[in-house]
């Protein structure tokens, strides 16, 4: 389509003259929306309505805007050879208030030492719009001994999840904090969740295939853009993921997604995961959601700050000094913490180990007795790992500095391109300049 294309529309809808400004419009229309189209293998609606909205437009402009719009749609899905649009696919998913699927994950890393490489994972998923979320879980054995097993409830809107582990006898509680509901939004393995990410990225079609006797159309990204929800922010992530959907019903049939990242000590991680046998449309009622939990089970609970902030990002490194001594390497791994702890002759790590005596990790770690206790870890914890869930520049230099280092950077995170917020050794904090937190970290040990 050029501009004569466009004039000879105008001229069919009604006008033998067209007004410069009529034209003007309709020709900024089909740029706009051409370049939307070379952009993204599909176009995105709001810019031809914010177009029309944002014009002081005629009758006769609008409607040559609607049929250039449609002229252009038309030569696209014949171009492609697609009939089938991903925003299409989602509505279609959002309309079903249950379903159910089965999923598999697989964690590989480069140091078989690590606890994390080799985990292999697999179950199940029963999902309802009204009640929440039920995960059977199988934790395969990588030495191929016996598989552990749990089931999982999360309540979004209660900020609840029930965790039931039969070989440890235990059920947990946790009682998430007020963020957990906004973030479970983005960060949930929900495929429609998945969907969304794909559609505000730049992806094409694979072309059609049979999966399990089915006709599918497959489409693909490796957009570094994609928020895997699956694994939360990483940085130096690749992203492969691709999903299959049947071509009669519009619905998946299939989805998979790798990341590979390179953690906090360099070393390079690989997951795999992947959707499948999908239900749609499942009968389900409230007690299905309802947990089970056998006689005799210890209950342990889990609980986090309402608001985790600077503040509360601060009372849990004052703890860590006073039962420590120093700064813990790692802020998120309790168990390491622990064995930490063991080893410290502070007196309130003596304290302590005199009021946990007798208890295992789990026990300690979900102890109602120690709840209060917990609770600024924990809130320290959820405020950094806040910054990775949203892919925001953050660092820790708790391995080299020390509560003396009063002029040192321990913690710091952007706050808008111009401001980043620095935590310093001595626990007090300030707002600095680019330039000034370059000057500070060139400066940290090496």
């Amino acid at each position: 389509m050029n501009a004569d294309n466009i004039e000879e529309i105008l001229k069919t809808i009604g006008a033998e003259d067209v007004p410069a400004d009529v034209h003007k419009i309709a020709q900024e229309t089909f740029n706009n929306f051409s370049r939307s189209i070379a952009e993204s293998s599909q176009p995105k609606q709001p810019i031809l309505l914010e177009q029309i909205m944002k014009s002081r437009i005629t009758k006769l402009a609008a409607a040559a805007v609607i049929m250039i719009a449609c002229v252009i749609g038309l030569s696209l899905w014949r171009t492609t050879g697609s009939g089938i649009a991903l925003a299409d696919v989602l509505a279609r998913i959002e309309k079903v208030k249950a379903f159910r699927e089965q999923w598999s994950s697989k964690r590989t890393g480069e140091d078989p030492n690590k606890r994390y490489n080799f985990e292999e994972e697999r179950g199940t998923w029963l999902i309802s719009q009204e009640y929440g979320w039920k995960n059977k879980i199988e934790v395969l054995d990588p030495n191929g001994g016996e598989s552990t097993f749990s089931e999982c409830y999360i309540f979004p809107a209660k900020k609840t999840f029930i965790a039931i582990k039969p070989k440890q006898k235990q059920y947990w509680r946790f009682a998430l904090d007020d963020s957990f509901a906004e973030s479970w939004q983005k960060n949930n393995p929900d495929l429609r969740t998945s969907l969304k990410q794909i559609l505000e990225c730049k992806y094409e079609s694979m072309g059609r295939a049979t999966i399990d006797g089915i006709e599918v159309e497959g489409f693909h990204t490796t957009d570094p853009n994609f928020f895997l929800s699956n694994f939360g922010g990483r940085k130096n992530k690749q992203i492969d993921v691709k999903i299959w959907v049947d071509v009669k019903t519009r619905l998946p049939v299939r989805y998979d997604d790798t990341l590979t990242w390179f953690d906090q000590m360099g070393e390079k991680i690989s997951q795999h995961f992947e959707m499948h046998d999908f239900q749609w449309d499942v009968a389900v009622a409230a007690a299905d959601f309802e947990p089970v939990i056998p006689d005799g089970y210890t209950h342990l609970v889990i609980k986090y700050p309402a608001h985790s902030t600077e503040e509360t990002a601060i009372q849990g490194l004052k703890l860590f000094v006073e039962l420590l001594g120093k700064y813990p390497e790692n802020i998120y791994d309790e168990s390491a913490f622990l064995r930490l702890v063991e080893k410290s002759e502070t007196p309130a790590a003596m304290r302590l180990k005199e009021e946990i005596k007798g208890l295992t990790d789990d026990e300690i770690i979900g102890s109602n007795k120690l709840v209060d206790f917990w609770m600024p870890i924990r809130g320290l914890g959820r405020f950094c790992n806040m910054f990775e869930e949203n892919e925001k520049p953050f660092k820790y230099y708790g391995k080299t500095v020390t509560p003396k280092d009063a002029d040192k950077v321990l913690m710091r995170w952007k706050v808008s391109d111009n401001e980043y917020r620095v935590i310093f050794g001595d626990l007090h904090a300030e707002t600095v300049t680019p330039e000034k937190l370059a000057e500070l970290e060139a400066a940290l040990p090496k």
